[in-house]
């Protein structure tokens, strides 16, 4: 739902939100016409193995494995609230809720879990990624260009 409405001066659009919701569209097909809107893996991805590794995002709220090196934050913090694939016709689509994420998060955890679906680590190996915190522990970082900001969601005492 989009909607526009008056806030309080004092809010920030970044800062005050509750949480964010992105989608990463994985395209399983070549397609001219998705080339720069899709990530496309022409590999077959186990996508069983990709549940199971999203539903090990939950069991944690430190991912700074999966921050952008060198990065200046406070915290490594996030709480996850959604995290899962689906099939939809030719393409895996990667929905993530948080209350928070960290620069590049989304792209390194998609990246990690393709890697669990081409069979390159075994789903249980991202507990091991998770708690090293080491950006290098983690997978590749999928490109900017299957990343969508699908919603995000503000508290109602902001709005006037």
């Amino acid at each position: 739902m989009q909607a526009i409405f008056q806030v309080k001066d004092d809010v920030h659009a970044r800062f005050h939100a509750i949480s964010r919701t992105y989608l990463y569209r994985v395209s399983l097909q070549k397609d001219v016409f998705n080339n720069e809107s899709a990530y496309y893996v022409k590999h077959s991805l186990d996508v069983d193995k990709m549940k199971a590794a999203a539903k090990i995002l939950f069991e944690y709220n430190d991912f700074q494995c999966f921050s952008k090196s060198k990065t200046e934050v406070k915290t490594f913090l996030c709480t996850i609230m959604k995290a899962d694939w689906q099939l939809v016709e030719n393409e895996l689509q990667f929905t993530i809720k948080a209350d928070r994420f960290l620069r590049n998060m989304v792209r390194a955890i998609v990246g990690t879990i393709i890697n669990i679906g081409l069979g390159k680590i075994p789903v249980d190996q991202l507990h091991h990624i998770i708690k090293s915190k080491n950006r290098s522990e983690a997978g590749f970082s999928v490109p900017a260009h299957g990343l969508y900001l699908i919603n995000v969601e503000y508290p109602q005492d902001i709005i006037i």
